[in-house]
């Protein structure tokens, strides 16, 4: 049984991904309270230390409004981490995994396939794309987009946050001039099965399998619920993130790597959670 050492792995994606698999990995959680990412010595000492196959790495600093306030601590996080992280695991010989995203692109090209020129706008995606670039072509990279799932308590996914106001008969406002790629996150578990087990270096794009913008989106939300949709109102692009982090405004995400698994549309995805 192939052994994954995993960062992260209390979080909204990597919980979801041992739940899944791990009747067909053995799982090593390696906790903030054991390894500080930032911290080379804890790193090294406890990759030194621990048996496994292949390392994912999903821990990183993920507020991408938060980063633009907390440069220092985002970059130290998603590139220092990242690259003391690789360094160990490099050194032992073993296989590494690193989950990037969709904001290392600016939004004004789509859409963004594996061989796309990254360029970030957002300090957030900046740390995120730094990390990328430490690993050069000896890594799995696997950019996802818009994670989602049936539920987790810790941290709501933005179907979850959507929903609960819904429920609670609360107005929103979203953008209608944009694109986003919801990832059911079942479907990235199952995709990073395959690269688990066969393992090829270079940028995957797992992500779900179509672009909507989130006014779309959330009126899709609305609709399978069976919540009042009139509720939601359109807005622009511009005006909704005025003195916010800047997104990729068009962030339509697509794969020319992806031939092992299919993944769901956004439509599918929601059917797929409410009948779960």
């Amino acid at each position: 049984m192939i052994k994954i050492a995993l960062t992260g792995a209390s979080g909204l994606v990597g919980s979801r991904i041992v739940e899944l698999l791990n009747k067909d990995f053995a799982f090593i959680s390696l906790s903030q309270t054991e390894m500080d990412i930032t911290d080379k010595d804890s790193v090294w000492g406890k990759i030194k230390n621990t048996d496994f196959d292949l390392l994912l790495h999903l821990a990183g600093y993920t507020n991408v409004d938060g980063a633009e306030n907390e440069k220092e601590m985002s970059l130290k996080i998603n590139r220092d981490g990242t690259k003391n992280v690789f360094d160990a695991v490099h050194q032992k010989g073993k296989k590494f995994i690193y989950i990037s995203t969709d904001f290392v692109f600016d939004g004004k090209n789509p859409p963004y396939y594996e061989d796309s020129a990254p360029h970030p706008i957002s300090y957030y995606g900046l740390t995120k794309y730094e990390g990328e670039k430490i690993l050069g072509n000896d890594a799995i990279i696997v950019r996802i987009s818009y994670p989602y799932r049936k539920m987790y308590e810790p941290k709501k996914d933005f179907v979850c946050t959507i929903r609960t106001l819904l429920e609670q008969n609360k107005p929103l406002t979203m953008v209608a001039d944009s694109l986003i790629t919801p990832t059911l996150i079942d479907d990235i578990a199952y995709a990073l099965k395959y690269l688990f087990m066969n393992f090829s270096r270079g940028v995957f794009h797992i992500n779900g399998a179509n672009s909507l913008s989130p006014y779309d989106a959330g009126k899709l939300i609305a609709k399978t619920y069976g919540l009042d949709q009139t509720l939601i109102t359109p807005t622009t692009y511009e005006n909704y993130f005025q003195g916010k982090a800047f997104r990729s405004q068009y962030s339509d995400m697509k794969s020319k790597k992806n031939n092992f698994y299919k993944m769901r549309s956004f439509e599918e995805g929601l059917q797929f959670i409410l009948n779960q």
